[in-house]
């Protein structure tokens, strides 16, 4: 299978698969030379996620702050309401979890980007430049309520944990 054929599988898989979302949307770029998709759902209690192709995702609980995120390669969880970075590291046959519990400049700059990306998607919605490609159920208006839940998040606190609720 080549590449462009995995991405598009594992994204449809993403918006098929992601049953935690009970409403969920996928967005593609309009703009020609751009491929990364966009999916974004909340799940029953309100907790919303954000994947951005295979880059990045953001998890929020229902109060909508970040409990859970995958950037750079690394996994992000919340700890007392502060972020702890996660690197996989592969020694022969097993894999060990390396542990690092973000100074504040580090958490700074994480949450600026975050915001970052989330209100340059805001704006690419607005202005129509990204399609929507598919959404689960079809009858609820899933960007409505996203883009609703992002012009709230000006500035994103930690969760206490990286659990959902």
């Amino acid at each position: 299978m080549s590449g462009m054929a995995r991405q598009e599988s594992e994204r449809e898989d993403l918006l098929r698969d992601a049953t935690a979302l009970v409403e969920r949307i996928e967005l593609a770029p309009s703009d020609a030379g751009l491929d990364e998709h966009v999916v974004m759902g909340f799940r029953c209690d309100g907790a919303m996620s954000i994947y951005f192709g295979s880059d990045a995702a953001y998890h929020f609980n229902s109060s909508g702050q970040l409990r859970r995120a995958y950037a750079g390669g690394l996994l992000f969880k919340a700890e007392h309401g502060r972020l702890v970075s996660l690197e996989r590291i592969r020694e022969g046959n097993e894999v060990q979890l390396l542990h690092h519990q973000m100074l504040d400049d580090e958490q700074a700059k994480f949450l600026a980007r975050m915001l970052e990306r989330l209100r340059e998607l805001v704006r690419r919605c607005k202005e129509s430049t990204l399609a929507t490609v598919g959404r689960i159920p079809t009858d609820v208006d899933v960007l409505s309520h996203a883009l609703g839940w992002l012009s709230q998040c000006d500035d994103v606190k930690i969760a206490r944990s990286p659990h959902a609720r």
